[in-house]
């Protein structure tokens, strides 16, 4: 198995231009500051969080977060005016859309499900199987510019969204208070990108009642089953922890001042075609972009904050609610899918992660977990005026 899928590449081109965008202007040396951090600029960061890694090219303000997000809900920034990045990530969904695969602007179906934006500031690598977009800033530039699968379709139209741009009046004012050092027109795409990445990096969950149990604010936020279904999620017994662990409930995580930054991808034995482990080759994970037989049908495992809220699950979208998850999936240590262009026996894939191997559960235990798993749900966060749409 050698075979690289193409549309890949093309994702990663079109981030990668505004990458050397960024490494180009900003070249210039380092003066000593902590990178990316501004003395003007105020965390308000939940209680265990640590300070996010932020590049140095881009210093965090409340200014130039603010002009994200404008951005990130404004639906000119589709060449056809009919998305925003709001539309994919919606904020009562925790930055999600409730869809199985992302729609684009166009009406194009993506290959995957749209990933919860909760926390992205804490992630070492973006998307679900692309260690080459390790920033925000590189990520914005896929949806934007990307042609496979089009999203915002303006591969190509960059003159034509910075026009829009600067004929709204408005955002002459917000990027010159973001930008109140750029010697040029501050209405700019190397401008727009550090906006909505800045925003993007405020989007910080974790004022669940689980967070509010664990810090002691209050011992009763959360139900006894709940508490059960918590043991169960952190112990050895299901394992869960191994592939959801951290503050983040994530274990592809990072923040200023790592000494080691480490990015997972597992094979959830969500499918096996051939008894070898195979995926569906409209995606099949981190392999396209590595070409390594070893990495066939690997994602990063999601942040479970908020998980409640983003069904369906999965990166393509395939299993409908937590329960399927737990029991259908992970309890057996594998999806069998019976008939179909799919068909085949998860649970018997050499190349399943080695944490996905299966237990035996109680009624009860799979209603512990869930209890555990809805409370992560941070209402603050889902309903907070300042992340929503400024329009």
């Amino acid at each position: 198995m050698t075979r690289t899928n193409k549309s890949s590449f093309r994702w990663s081109s079109a981030a990668l231009a505004l990458a050397a965008l960024s490494l180009f202007a900003c070249a210039g040396g380092d003066d000593g500051e902590s990178p990316g951090q501004t003395a003007e600029y105020i965390w308000e960061l939940p209680p265990g969080f640590p300070l996010p890694a932020v590049p140095e090219e881009n210093p965090m303000s409340a200014a130039k977060a603010e002009l994200g997000r404008f951005l990130f809900y404004d639906k000119r920034l589709s060449l056809n005016g009919t998305q925003s990045c709001g539309s994919c990530h919606q904020q009562a969904l925790a930055f999600t859309d409730g869809l199985a695969l992302a729609v684009g602007s166009t009406g194009v179906v993506n290959r995957r499900s749209s990933m919860s934006l909760a926390n992205a500031a804490y992630n070492s690598a973006q998307t679900w199987a692309n260690p080459v977009l390790k920033t925000l800033e590189m990520q914005v530039a896929v949806p934007l510019l990307g042609d496979d699968p089009v999203e915002l379709g303006f591969s190509g139209q960059e003159l034509e969204l910075l026009d829009r741009l600067h004929d709204e009046p408005r955002y002459i004012e917000l990027f010159a208070a973001a930008f109140p050092d750029d010697p040029a027109d501050p209405v700019n795409l190397y401008n727009l990108v550090r906006a909505i990445a800045s925003f993007e990096r405020r989007l910080i969950s974790g004022n669940s009642p689980y967070d509010a149990y664990t810090s002691g604010r209050d011992p009763d936020a959360i139900s006894e089953s709940a508490k059960r279904g918590a043991q169960l999620f952190f112990g050895e017994r299901f394992e869960c922890h191994h592939c959801h662990g951290s503050f983040a409930l994530s274990t592809s995580v990072t923040w200023e001042g790592k000494s080691s930054v480490q990015i997972s991808y597992q094979n959830d034995a969500l499918y096996n075609l051939d008894g070898e482990g195979a995926y569906p080759g409209r995606d099949q994970g981190l392999f396209e972009i590595t070409g390594r037989p070893e990495d066939m049908g690997k994602f990063r495992p999601p942040t479970l904050r908020n998980v409640a809220v983003t069904a369906p699950y999965m990166h393509d979208g395939s299993i409908a609610t937590l329960r399927e998850v737990i029991e259908d999936h992970y309890a057996r240590g594998g999806r069998r899918i019976e008939d179909g262009e799919d068909a085949g026996d998860g649970a018997l894939s050499p190349r399943k992660a080695v944490f996905v191997s299966g237990f035996a559960i109680e009624p009860q235990e799979v209603d512990d977990l869930l209890a555990f798993l809805e409370s992560l749900t941070d209402e603050s966060f889902l309903t907070d005026p300042s992340l929503s749409d400024p329009w």
